[in-house]
């Protein structure tokens, strides 16, 4: 009966969740051919396969499946839809305005665990797995957490090589996990999505020689660690070692009973595992628009779910409050906007609000006073959004979606 109703409210979102107008760049994104999957080379950075690709990135890649809850929490549909306007460019503008301008494939926003707002374009549905990309890594982090916990991690300022020993006298062997939570290892690693990056350097590595061999590849240390932000997806990558080494388990197999189940979700998840049995950690987590939403609201709810705490509650403000932060990763600090925190982006401003973030837009950001989500997938036309327009309209749209409850 339960299952239903669920099923039941599933339908009734989808029928307001349909777009108005044609979307952005439809045929550049592969509408003619029907935004088809592409192959192993080019569904990253090839954009005529990218809404097909980052939609059915586990019909491409091996991966794991997280499965989902027995019980899912509800999303209950607002009777109405609110008018949330935000200004951009000396211009007002509506949700409506915002699918008409980039490239979004989901667009869902809640307020108080109810859904206030779905749609979905390029011929997306509910019932799609966008992938992540890097909002991985604040899963990942999430992950750290409940292990320090349950005292399978120590403490976070532990040295990587206590759990993995094979990085002993290496440059991530001798970072602490608190440090690598922070992207601040200080060693050297650049990450601009051409292709020809440390990055693709060290997931070409992955391939040939494993994930731990990999990592003593890079071995040069430009700064003192725990002195500087610097945004590198290895660091998740060296975490996800951490917790396999620490537990004995992927981080499927331990977030499925921990996190995907206790906070609700409706669908299974899946992530991409590499031939060592690692998860890309880093990226290619896929989840369906509503089941983001459901984390997203774990997390304005301080980790807490049907009255459980799922994620530890301390280890949570410590991840997403830059008040908690050294100076160096406040927001303005860390970089000219954001802060940083343990694998989270932390919106400058008094009261806490954070974001999960991946290339090409993909986006859950929180507000945990006003108990406010707003979950974007996309396929922008540049991997790093600042590029475009997305990345200022964006926090232009939050902004608005704020100050329509709250004051910023």
């Amino acid at each position: 009966m339960r299952s239903g109703k669920i099923f039941a409210l599933s339908v009734a979102l989808v029928a307001f969740a349909f777009p108005v107008a044609a979307a952005p760049d439809e045929q550049q994104l592969g509408k003619a051919a029907g935004y088809p999957i592409g192959t192993r080379g080019s569904w990253f950075y090839d954009e005529s396969v990218r809404v097909g690709s980052f939609s059915n990135l586990d019909k491409l890649l091996a991966h794991y499946t997280l499965s989902k809850s027995a019980s899912p929490l509800p999303l209950a549909a607002a009777a109405t839809e609110p008018k949330i306007e935000y200004r951009f460019e000396n211009a007002s503008y509506t949700l409506d305005d915002f699918l008409a301008h980039q490239r979004v494939t989901g667009l869902l926003l809640i307020k108080d665990g109810e859904v206030l707002f779905e749609r979905y374009q390029y011929q997306r549905n509910a019932e799609n797995r966008f992938v992540s990309h890097s909002m991985a890594k604040s899963i990942v982090s999430l992950a750290i957490g409940m292990a320090l916990a349950e005292g399978k991690i120590a403490s976070l300022d532990d040295k990587v090589a206590k759990y993995e020993p094979r990085l002993a006298g290496h440059a991530y062997g001798e970072t602490s996990i608190r440090n690598l939570l922070r992207m601040s290892s200080g060693v050297a690693f650049k990450e601009v999505y051409d292709g020809n990056d440390d990055l693709a350097r060290f997931s070409k590595l992955r391939i040939a020689e494993g994930s731990v061999d990999s990592l003593r590849e890079f071995d040069a240390r430009e700064v003192e660690q725990g002195s500087r932000f610097h945004y590198a997806s290895i660091e998740t990558v060296v975490l996800a070692v951490v917790l396999r080494a620490a537990t004995g388990m992927t981080l499927s197999q331990y977030l499925t009973p921990r996190l995907w189940q206790p906070m609700g979700a409706e669908a299974d998840a899946t992530w991409i595992r590499t031939k060592d049995g690692l998860e890309v950690a880093a990226g290619s987590f896929n989840a369906i628009l509503r089941d983001y939403g459901r984390l997203g609201v774990l997390l304005a709810n301080d980790g807490a779910a049907a009255g459980k705490q799922v994620v530890p509650k301390d280890y949570l403000l410590d991840a997403t409050d830059w008040h908690r932060q050294p100076d160096a990763f406040a927001p303005k600090q860390a970089t000219p906007y954001f802060g940083y925190g343990y694998q989270f982006w932390l919106f400058p401003g008094e009261k806490r609000r954070f974001a999960l973030l991946g290339v090409y837009g993909q986006s859950i950001f929180v507000d945990p006073g006003e108990k406010l989500v707003m979950v974007i997938t996309a396929v922008a036309k540049n991997a790093s959004v600042g590029r475009d327009s997305l990345a200022r309209e964006r926090d232009a749209l939050w902004r608005g979606f704020v100050g329509h409850y709250g004051t910023w």
